[in-house]
């Protein structure tokens, strides 16, 4: 608005100073000729009105105001003369309102590190409230107001502690991850029609998966069986497990709950026809079936134990996980490369399994 203002202001002076060697008489002839030009232009417009652009009511303001009210009444103008006078009003009161404004309103903003820990202290402690977080900054020494802790909440669109304070199945599986094991079975079929029932179990800390075995016939001494497996594997690798989540399936007898029993473990049953409550298992049934069943053809039972067995090394021993930090079950993630000749000259080697359907990389020796 300022650019078109002063372009519009020095355009009307040179407007003028071409009307200082024009004589009255041509001043007048000029002055009738733009009243008539304004009468015919009133009346094609009709009822309709000249829109003013802002910067169109600055100019006209600042240059008919100094005139008297009944010298605007005889002029030939597009607006009335009160709407002359209110436009420099408004330019007046904004001019003074500019000018009036604080260079710094308000208080100061809260420091970034304080609105960073504010936000963290709610994330970690979903049942505390402002003013509990607020009283562990003073415990901490930051002095701020609990009203300001109020307002860093409120802008990051986080709700009352109440609502924020109802625990999740989620929230539970990441809390108890270190004791949590998951098993489920999941079902394959070869090239004969045969169908295999796979059964599994995974560590919810480590991600780590255990393949049981597959069979054509789960019975229940079969699946017994496997629980005897699972907890001698469990101690022979220290693993101190205190619940396994499973579905509801009739292939768990009421034996194989107190076989883990026996062993400290206590069996949770997840809800009817809700496999999120069992999430972490079926991720893996999922991964399993898409990086290796669907792209294998499955011959017979020993054929699918050897796949799994492959499988099972290469999950646990290579491959990353997301919800470990992209680590592996059985080794955390090497030192990063420093060095810029060694990335400049990296030699990486791939290693096959099952034929190609499984790669891994490493360093070259």
């Amino acid at each position: 608005m300022l650019l078109r203002l002063a372009c519009l202001g020095v355009t009307n002076a040179f407007a003028l100073l071409r009307l200082l060697p024009m004589s009255a008489r041509d001043k007048d002839t000029e002055i009738l000729a733009l009243r008539h030009q304004i009468t015919v232009l009133e009346r094609q417009l009709g009822k309709q009105r000249v829109r003013f652009t802002p910067t169109d009511r600055a100019f006209l303001a600042a240059l008919l105001h100094r005139l008297p009210r009944h010298v605007l009444r005889r002029m030939r103008l597009l607006a009335r003369p009160e709407t002359v006078t209110r436009w420099h009003r408004d330019l007046v009161a904004r001019r003074h309102a500019a000018r009036s404004r604080p260079k710094r309103p308000g208080r100061p903003r809260t420091v970034h590190s304080i609105r960073a820990l504010v936000l963290r202290l709610a994330r970690e402690n979903p049942s505390w409230g402002y003013r509990r977080v607020h009283g562990e900054l003073l415990v901490l020494g930051i002095k701020v107001a609990a009203s300001t802790v109020w307002e860093i909440l409120k802008d990051a669109g986080i709700d009352p502690a109440p609502e924020r304070s109802s625990g999740t199945w989620g929230d539970f599986l990441r809390s108890q991850a270190d004791a949590l094991l998951a098993c489920d079975f999941f079902e394959t079929v070869t090239l004969s029609g045969v169908r295999l029932y796979v059964f599994a179990v995974i560590e919810h800390a480590n991600r780590r998966v255990r393949i049981l075995g597959a069979t054509a016939h789960p019975s229940a001494a079969w699946v017994v069986q496997a629980a005897k497996n699972l907890v001698m594997d469990l101690e022979d690798a220290g693993c101190r497990a205190r619940f396994l989540i499973r579905d509801r399936d009739g292939k768990f007898p009421g034996l194989f709950d107190a076989v883990l029993k026996e062993a400290g473990i206590e069996v949770v049953l997840s809800g009817v026809q809700m496999p999120r409550m069992n999430s972490i298992m079926e991720r893996w049934v999922q991964t399993c079936r898409r990086e290796l069943l669907d792209r294998t053809l499955i011959w017979n039972q020993r054929h699918l134990l050897y796949a799994l067995r492959e499988f099972e090394s290469f999950y646990n021993e290579h491959r990353p996980h997301q919800g470990i930090a992209n680590a592996r079950p059985l080794h955390p993630l090497p030192a990063p490369i420093e060095d810029p000749g060694t990335i400049a000259r990296l030699d990486i080697r791939r290693r096959t399994r099952l034929g190609g359907t499984l790669h891994e990389y490493q360093h070259a020796a």
